[in-house]
């Protein structure tokens, strides 16, 4: 059962613009034309493989869009617990109204064809962005990208690295850079560096918000001396796929090295997410063949974090075993940032778990709450949404509930580790104010509701409404408000056998008798109220206004 608070932190979160700080969409084609993008995604064609489907009947060569969605279709049912699949449906319902909660034989060409209409839109994309509340998402941008044709404010560009330190053996990569950058590489470790920074003022020219590579879990950054690394590019550009694997390792070490100093010169955070082996499962379909690996430790970076400390290093790890280390890097080191749930981690189990682990212990100003990694603008909402869900748990239950806070601060955590961080630590600027609307006390209800007394576990509560039109008469408090002295009623009813009717005063208030001028209301010479006066009083008012007069 969710705590009370859940509901209105969510739709708090819910309402926030999101900027994306890491997904691989491709600026030129960023929405799906048809289902085939959306199922075609390494999710769907993984976990429908390894539940039976044949690699080949979901990757021959030249099939129709159509035909493999069909293909897919009925082999979906094994895969329908999982998040992945609820992604799905919550797209196929948001954006084409799908009004079902399964996609099987029986709806599916309808829904391909309702979806190839709507995204066959212009403005398709735009669309979805509105629709997701997104503003902007952060791209990954191979380094020879021209970065041309597309709106840098909403595909932020991001500069990978992993070609560069990794395939650099390879006469491709060699060439890429040559001709993207214009230098040629002689064999002299200026001659790279020089290549190297001239990609950096392009991507920073061009908008470039971060510098990001992926790591396997055997890396580790250290320094390499000078003729280590003069040798190890010299085998690069002579001996390529035949060099040494001690030669490529100290090639890695320089290339990376090299780049941490132009993150450093150019105050780009540098993206690093750790731990992916790649092509474990060999027969795999295509993005389906890697694992994360356990032996990963953080303390193969601690040479590289004590070296660059402007630098700011936003960490993702694929696994959520490796979290509890995460955190503890991001509470001790200033520059690391716990960034997002990658991969492998990216269940709502492992969310929440690894979420409250750095909500208890690390700044809030050093946390990415989250990014899509998405590869189609589509799945930046249902990702996001599934995290909003787990984070409004966490912030109601722990620091609402448990930590007493307001569901206003609680609110403003979220908005932070939501937005907030991704302006300061990638855009620079200040975080954007959020503004929090606080219900009118009187629509609120003030008497707790069954359920939720049973959610905060308060034992043996009576709801009581004591206000005083619901609380029964109290003879004690009636006889608290009568006059101690009864009041004196015979006279005034010529009981007492006296002609003149009388009443008889009952505090010293002087007499009083009833008569067509004694009945006149006068002005209080004081207040200026309107009362009866008795004789007394008005001979007090007489001199009053005697004395009044010989003073003026």
């Amino acid at each position: 059962m969710s705590h009370p608070a859940h509901e209105t932190i969510y739709q708090s979160l819910q309402s926030i613009e999101l900027i994306d700080p890491h997904t691989h969409i491709n600026p030129h084609a960023p929405a799906s034309r048809t289902l085939a993008d959306l199922l075609g995604y390494h999710y769907y064609t993984e976990l429908s493989h390894s539940a039976g489907m044949p690699k080949d009947q979901i990757e021959e060569t030249g099939i129709a869009p159509k035909e493999l969605v069909r293909r897919l279709v009925e082999n979906l049912q094994p895969i329908e617990n999982t998040s992945q699949y609820r992604w799905l449906i919550a797209i196929c319902q948001k954006f084409f109204d799908f009004p079902f909660d399964r996609i099987d034989t029986s709806n599916w060409e309808e829904l391909y064809d309702r979806s190839e209409q709507v995204m066959s839109a212009a403005d398709w994309s735009q669309t979805v962005l509105k629709q997701s509340n997104v503003r902007s998402v952060f791209l990954t941008n191979d380094f020879d990208d021209e970065l041309a044709g597309f709106d840098t404010e909403t595909y932020i560009p991001c500069l990978r690295t992993d070609d560069l330190v990794f395939k650099f053996h390879q006469r491709e990569t060699r060439d890429r850079l040559e001709r993207s950058s214009g230098v040629s590489l002689t064999g002299s470790l200026s001659s790279l560096r020089k290549a190297l920074r001239q990609r950096f003022e392009h991507f920073t020219a061009n908008g470039a918000r971060a510098c990001a590579i992926s790591l396997p879990p055997s890396f580790e950054p250290i320094i390499v001396n000078e003729g280590r690394a003069t040798n190890s590019l010299s085998a690069m550009l002579q001996q390529s796929e035949s060099a040494d694997e001690s030669q490529k390792s100290a090639f890695s070490r320089t290339a990376f090295w090299m780049i941490a100093e132009l993150c450093d010169e150019f105050q780009l955070p540098f993206d690093l997410m750790i731990g992916v082996n790649r092509g474990v499962y060999a027969d795999g379909v295509y993005q389906g063949q890697d694992l994360y690996d356990s032996r990963v430790s953080l303390i193969q970076y601690r040479q590289l974090f004590n070296t660059f400390k402007d630098v700011t290093f936003p960490i993702s790890v694929l696994a959520s075993v490796t979290n509890q280390e995460l955190v503890s890097y991001a509470w001790i080191f200033p520059n690391v940032i716990t960034n997002g749930h990658w991969w492998y981690s990216n269940t709502p189990s492992f969310i929440q778990r690894d979420a409250l682990a750095r909500l208890e212990a690390v700044p809030a100003t050093k946390q990415i709450g989250y990014y899509s990694d998405a590869y189609k603008l589509e799945f930046v909402w249902p990702k996001f949404d599934m995290y909003r869900q787990v984070l409004a748990d966490v912030l109601a239950e722990h620091f609402v509930g448990r930590n007493g806070w307001s569901e206003e601060r609680a609110i403003e955590l979220g908005y932070r580790i939501l937005r907030g961080n991704v302006e300061e630590i990638f855009l620079k600027r200040p975080m954007t104010p959020m503004a929090i609307e606080i219900h009118d006390a009187a629509e609120l209800d003030p008497l707790p509701s069954e359920d939720e007394i049973q959610i905060v576990e308060v034992a043996d509560v009576e709801l009581v409404d004591d206000s005083p039109e619901n609380t029964p008469p109290d003879a004690t408090a009636i006889d608290a408000q009568a006059d101690a002295e009864p009041l004196a009623l015979g006279e005034s009813l010529g009981e007492t056998g006296d002609d003149d009717a009388r009443i008889t005063p009952l505090r010293d208030e002087g007499t009083f008798e009833p008569s067509e001028e004694t009945l006149q209301l006068h002005p209080d010479p004081i207040t200026g109220e309107l009362r009866m006066q008795t004789s007394d009083e008005s001979d007090d008012e007489t001199r009053l206004l005697d004395d009044f007069g010989k003073e003026k």
